[in-house]
């Protein structure tokens, strides 16, 4: 076999896989979906915050469970707000 392919014949660059070419597009895709995925990170962890944050100040006070409604309503608000700047940027 030789270096150029069974066949022995040179094929051209597009006909061919090409593990450069694989790294490069996969690293474009990851790279293209960096804000949406940081914004989708960003809803869990907003919701989580601050329910917790909530749920730790109605154990507090003994108000269950509207501390905790508040927090994971005010999540939610938080990481739709960042959700929608990702998917729709400013130009």
């Amino acid at each position: 076999m030789s270096a150029n392919g069974p066949s022995g014949s040179k094929k051209d660059d597009g006909d061919r896989f090409s593990l450069e070419k694989a790294a490069r597009a996969f690293q474009d895709n990851v790279v293209r979906a960096g804000p949406v995925a940081s914004a989708s990170y960003t809803l869990i962890g907003a919701i989580i915050l601050l329910g917790g944050i909530g749920y730790a100040i109605d154990r507090w006070l003994g108000t269950t469970p509207w501390f905790l409604l508040a927090g994971l309503l005010l999540g939610l608000i938080v990481g739709f707000y960042e959700l929608a700047k990702a998917v729709w940027p400013r130009q």
